[in-house]
């Protein structure tokens, strides 16, 4: 079953930009670990935010990918510039009418 993982990221004040650089790295670590998709975007109604959609294999897959050295590295690299808050929500995926 695959599993999602979408999110909500704030920026300290003027650092939107930087956390989006990180956050969009290309990474093949993520593609081996097991991740289908990481899309990253934003909206100018909330300016310090950044939005994160994952798509996984599995949740066990998403959970071990924080491990992975790219990941902690990215991790303590955004940590600085993070505002503390964070949103999100997790769910296993049913099913989608873009594909049989």
């Amino acid at each position: 079953m695959t599993f999602a993982n979408m999110g909500l990221l704030e920026a300290t004040p003027g650092n939107r930009d930087a956390l989006v650089e990180i956050l969009t790295r290309p990474s093949d670590e993520l593609a081996a670990a097991g991740c289908l998709l990481y899309e990253v975007g934003v909206n100018d109604d909330d300016p310090e935010a950044v939005f994160v959609a994952e798509l996984w294999t599995s949740a066990d897959a998403h959970a071990a990918s924080l491990q992975l050295p790219g990941v902690q590295a990215a991790i303590g690299e955004a940590r600085p510039i993070l505002s503390g808050r964070m949103e999100g929500m997790r769910f296993n995926v049913l099913g989608s009418p873009l594909r049989t």
